[in-house]
């Protein structure tokens, strides 16, 4: 998904009686859980508004308005079938406003089916899965009488490490997120106002600029053998805050903390990777940001590991408004690659690190629980930088700051 920056929300005003055109992107996230191996065609689906639309600097159709679907049809994975969903959006509203909408799924964030030119979701084949690959070689060395006995060994260790054939059919939890595509234009003549529209100025907002240019931007690998560690992510986010309000927050928005990277975190990690599902707490690599470790680390995934949204919290020195100061580092994971530099696997990111940083913004208006907003200009970001894994970095350099309740 690709989404707007919400520094709009600073100037702009609300569209009233907006006309929508065909081929606007939607993002919206679920609010039902739905699955291949349930559901039936005419099943209702229901959903939110997770960005605002936005038509010529204005407010179109608002944060969190209502969306609701309705299941066309769907299979459940069966022998050599891959499971299918179809799901077309036909109501949004707002308050007690409701009107009609055509709209179809061009896809989902951070999972490992597929959609169609159609709006159709085709499932995975458990085949072709580590898991897959692992029960094809089990069951190839059981047909070997010279091997019978290693397929035995195999088969143990699968079941004392508590690996689970993958499940090929399509589950969303609540919470997934998806984007749709308008098939129709749609006349909306509802409210505009959603929870950005009680944004209030900052307290001081004069003293923002100096606040967020005297923070370090640049997170860094752990030092090694005396040697400094290697410069990687940037800095794109600043909340102001109390640790409660954070926790509150980030779990409203359908965020995780992240687990400790230990012995075990890495064991479900090695599973959740065999059985191609997700790990909602999975652990992230250690990054520090002026030699501090991060206090929390926060992801927001769906059914794989290989992508998921994740951002780093540090507590600067600091307060403002009387509350304390935190630092983020907000980057999309999209995929699992073996790193010949690194001799190990590493996460891939989408390089445009300002997409992130709107999402987190998105998704913390949402709550409501935003009393401020800004986006400020820093000097000295590089342009073009990497990460320690050898990403791009690409941003205008710019901090969202944000003051919660």
């Amino acid at each position: 998904m690709k989404r707007g920056l919400t520094a709009f929300l600073l100037c702009a005003l609300p569209l009233l009686g907006a006309r929508v055109p065909a081929g606007t992107p939607l993002e919206i996230r679920l609010t039902d859980k739905v699955a291949s191996e349930t559901m039936h065609a005419g099943d209702a689906v229901h959903a939110v508004l997770i960005a605002a639309v936005i038509l010529d600097g204005n407010v179109a159709l608002p944060l969190m308005a209502r969306v609701t679907g309705t299941v066309k049809q769907t299979r459940a994975a069966s022998g050599t079938d891959r499971a299918l969903l179809e799901i077309t959006f036909n109501r949004i509203g707002a308050g007690t406003y409701e009107t009609p909408m055509s709209a179809v799924v061009t896809g989902v964030e951070n999972a490992r089916e597929t959609v169609d030119d159609k709006g159709v979701i085709t499932g995975i084949d458990a085949g072709t899965t580590y898991g897959g690959r692992l029960n094809e070689g089990i069951s190839k060395l059981e047909n070997n009488d010279r091997f019978a006995g290693l397929a035995g060994i195999l088969e143990t260790a699968k079941q004392t490490l508590k690996i689970e054939d993958p499940n090929p059919n399509i589950d969303y939890d609540a919470g997934a997120e998806l984007t749709l595509k308008l098939t129709a234009p749609l006349d909306w003549k509802g409210p505009v106002a959603g929870p950005e529209s009680k944004l209030q100025p900052f307290p001081n907002e004069a003293a923002l600029p100096d606040l967020v240019n005297r923070e370090p931007f640049r997170t860094t690998t752990p030092p090694v053998n005396g040697m400094p560690g290697k410069p990687s992510d940037i800095t794109n986010l600043m909340f102001i805050a109390t640790e409660d309000a954070l926790k509150t927050a980030f779990g409203k928005a359908g965020w995780a903390l992240a687990t400790q990277l230990n012995a075990q975190s890495k064991l479900e990690t090695a599973r959740a990777l065999i059985e191609d599902r997700g790990y909602r707490e999975g652990p992230m690599s250690l990054l520090m940001l002026d030699g501090q470790d991060p206090v929390m680390t926060w992801e927001k995934g769906n059914n794989t590991y290989a992508s998921r949204h994740h951002l780093r919290l540090f507590r600067m020195p600091q307060t403002f408004d009387g509350k304390p100061v935190w630092v983020a580092s907000s980057t999309q994971d999209t995929g699992i690659v073996f790193s010949d530099r690194d001799h190990t696997f590493i996460h891939k990111i989408d390089s445009d690190i300002d997409h992130e940083r709107a999402k987190v913004v998105n998704d913390l208006l949402g709550t409501g629980m935003v009393r401020s907003l800004a986006l400020v200009d820093r000097t000295g970001i590089p342009q073009g930088a990497m990460n320690a894994t050898g990403d791009v970095l690409q941003t205008d350099g710019r901090m969202a700051v944000l003051l919660l309740e």
